[in-house]
């Protein structure tokens, strides 16, 4: 199996890579660059740095997907029209539904990847019919609220591998393989 492991260079994404490794998977690493010539702590030039570092402390492939237009129309211009409309939009979800799940997932299936990988705190249960997204072992970090609009298809072409962790544990992996 190969995975396309999204990274942003901190300690989730890079534990999330490491335990795909550990599984046996082919990986390659990948950050969604969404932000040209602008460092804003989200998926800018220096998260694209430390992502590759990672990458090639783990000897694995790194690509630099440059979602700057899709993330500009498909979230920030939606946020905006939105809130000026009086509603509470939450980015994170529309960059999660079209960007990680959506663009990303894309890019990992045309890379030849049966799966993409993310650092997100959830789990996924598949049952004789269908998948679902269940909560994260550790409550206190669960995000399938920022996921729950995943098709079926992103939830079988996604794994979670934090989902089974807690934040400590994680952190522990992460200490232990001086990420």
């Amino acid at each position: 199996m190969k995975a396309l492991i999204g990274m942003s260079g901190g300690v989730d994404s890079s534990v999330a890579a490491y335990l795909m490794l550990q599984q046996g998977y082919a990986c390659e690493g990948a950050t969604m660059q969404l932000y040209t010539g602008q460092d804003t702590g989200c998926c800018d030039t220096s998260a694209v740095a430390d992502a590759g570092a990672v990458a090639a402390r783990l000897g694995i492939p790194f690509h630099v997907l440059d979602l700057s237009r899709e993330f500009r129309s498909r979230v920030m211009d939606h946020f905006a029209s939105s809130y000026e409309s009086g509603l509470t939009p939450n980015p994170c979800v529309e960059c999660n539904r079209h960007l990680k799940f959506g663009k990303f997932l894309q890019s990992a299936l045309a890379l030849g990847c049966d799966c993409i990988v993310t650092g997100h705190y959830a789990r996924i249960r598949q049952t004789a019919d269908r998948y679902l997204l269940c909560k994260a072992v550790d409550e206190a970090k669960d995000q399938t609220y920022f996921l729950y609009s995943l098709t079926q298809h992103q939830l079988r072409h996604t794994r979670f591998p934090l989902g089974e962790l807690t934040k400590a544990e994680a952190r522990a992996i992460a200490e232990q393989q001086g990420f």
